[in-house]
């Protein structure tokens, strides 16, 4: 072992005993060694165990931890402390600007336990409730975290959305629109990537010379027909290259294996060739409708066609409602007042504010005193703001036990109440499923949120048994929300198809902690359009006097 990887380790020993807040002392010294024994001149190796302790900088604890080291390649107090970290944890001392008194923080007090929930709490607002976090400490950590997800080479949806349409532009004209098209996983809609996917009809010859800029993209394949750089943000760009006809190209790049082996063994006799620029001609020729982008993932979808039973998906547009939404009065950063305003100016119908539960006392979680002085708040703004109507609602913890965070007669006070596991997520199926199952049977519960609590990229949700509890949300009536935050999208789409078959009504939900935050429906639209949700099954798509009706059937057990 060098003395490279002995002062790593002793640095790392520092920042772990920090980060668990133990002996100060003890840390700085760890520290200071680190620090001593990187600018060494002679190789500790090589030097001759006695005179170890003689070296400036090197006392006996230190001493001794050297020497066990150098003779095991091993330093157990490292290896102790680290079993004893979450990875996630430890993983926060690769994000600028949070050092280990931060993180302390954000793992002790916050309860956060990887990079992907501190982003998610960055979003939230909610690092701004603890000392020494502000707004600009806020800002800082969530662009430095959000740097960090770059350049690991994986992105969300939402993430390559942002960068598609220069991407797209530059395409476009470099070499002329109707030569360029998007295709692939992003065409699909899928909810990560690693790469964006183009046709672009021109022969590689052609396109190379054109990506020689000052700071050209790195070409890491080549072949006859494909292109695949990556580009300076860690993006992967690949290029189907050297086609003829955009439709064939286009078809046999976005549709998945099993979608294209299927459609080829159905209709064997298609010439994609003539289907010219019009991917609908493909379609045409099989005799069947066209298939959107974002359905072309199973074999199931192509006897749906033949059946000419395709869903009308639904749209943006079909939104008429913001459900699941925090104010200022637990993390969010908005009034109550803004927000319904922001809804008025979008020609929304209604919102419903779903503030955190008392349980959530890291989120400013309401008690039963504020719940009151909320409720005559939000009377108050009804009357101002008629016909627009408010809801009093609450995001509820579920307990560890499946209860509810409140006595019934504090959850009867609201118009509904939304069910969210937050806290102890480190769960079996059996224990998940079972603490949602009770959750779900309590008479209260009238939506159930981000049923696995994922965070894309970030934190796999607890596993669930989805049928059961998508037949228990059956049998109590209780809604399934589509969490639309672009790092949540939870209820995952591939569920949404036996939802719709046990007649589970669904509700595309922001999960808003700002106004900025209402904008996360279309990606929710985008992943419940993958599991063919229509308007109709969708909750927030109800206008007003539906709704009220909908609350109206408040004994439903």
């Amino acid at each position: 072992m060098d003395n490279a990887a002995i002062a790593d380790n002793f640095s790392l020993l520092a920042k772990l005993m920090d980060i668990h807040g133990e002996n100060s002392f003890k840390s700085k010294t760890y520290a200071v060694a680190a620090f001593n024994i990187e600018k060494l001149p002679v190789s500790l190796k090589d030097t001759p165990r006695e005179k170890l302790f003689g070296i400036k900088g090197i006392g006996e604890s230190v001493g001794r931890k050297v020497t066990e080291m150098l003779d095991t390649g091993r330093l157990a107090a490292l290896d102790e402390i680290i079993a004893n970290t979450p990875p996630g944890v430890i993983e926060m001392l690769n994000i600028k600007g949070i050092g280990p008194k931060k993180i302390h923080t954000i793992w002790k007090e916050m309860n956060i336990e990887s990079i992907g929930e501190l982003l998610y709490a960055c979003n939230e607002n909610r690092l701004t409730l603890f000392k020494g976090f502000g707004k600009k400490t806020q800002q800082n950590v969530q662009d430095s975290i959000e740097f960090y997800f770059q350049h690991q080479g994986h992105f969300l949806y939402a993430q390559l959305g942002e960068v598609f349409p220069q991407i797209d532009n530059y395409l476009k004209k470099l070499f002329s629109p109707e030569k360029v098209q998007v295709t692939g996983r992003y065409r699909r809609q899928e909810l990560t990537l690693d790469e964006l996917e183009f046709v672009l009809l021109e022969p590689n010859e052609i396109i190379k010379p054109k990506f020689q800029t000052a700071q050209p993209p790195e070409l890491l394949e080549e072949s006859a027909d494909h292109l695949l750089f990556k580009l300076r943000n860690g993006l992967k760009l690949r290029l189907y290259t050297g086609g003829k006809s955009m439709a064939g190209e286009l078809f046999k790049t976005t549709g998945s294996t099993a979608f294209l082996s299927s459609f080829e063994n159905a209709f064997p006799a298609i010439n994609y060739m003539e289907a010219g620029n019009a991917e609908e001609a493909i379609f045409e020729q099989a005799g069947i409708p066209f298939i959107p982008p974002c359905l072309r993932e199973t074999a199931a979808i192509i006897s749906h066609a033949q059946k000419n039973t395709l869903p009308a998906l639904i749209q943006p547009g079909d939104i008429r409602s913001i459900i699941h939404s925090h104010s200022n009065w637990s993390d969010g950063s908005n009034s109550i007042e803004e927000m319904a305003k922001e809804c008025i100016r979008r020609g929304l119908e209604y919102l419903v504010i779903s503030d955190h539960s008392q349980t959530a006392f890291y989120a400013n979680g309401l008690k039963e005193d504020r719940i009151r002085e909320q409720h005559r708040y939000v009377d108050e703004l009804n009357k101002q703001l008629a016909p627009f109507k408010i809801f009093k609602s609450i995001e509820s913890d579920i307990l560890n036990d499946g209860s509810l965070d409140y006595p019934d007669p504090v959850l009867k006070s609201f118009d509904l109440v939304i069910a969210s596991v937050h806290s102890n997520l480190g769960m079996n199926e059996e224990k998940a499923t079972a603490r949602l199952l009770k959750a779900i049977e309590n008479p209260h519960t009238r939506i159930l949120g981000h049923m696995t609590g994922r965070l894309l990229l970030s934190r796999n949700g607890y596993p669930v048994d989805h049928k059961k509890i998508i037949e228990a949300c059956a049998a109590n009536q209780v809604v399934i929300e589509l969490n639309a935050h672009p790092r949540r999208l939870d209820i995952d789409w591939k569920w949404i198809g036996y939802a719709l078959e046990k007649n589970v009504l669904l509700s595309i939900n922001p999960d808003a902690h700002a106004l900025e935050g209402f904008d996360d429906v279309k990606y929710g639209v985008l992943a419940a359009q993958k599991g063919g949700l229509t308007k109709e099954n969708n909750l927030s798509s109800y206008s007003l006097a539906e709704f009220e009706t909908f609350l109206s059937k408040k004994s439903r057990r």
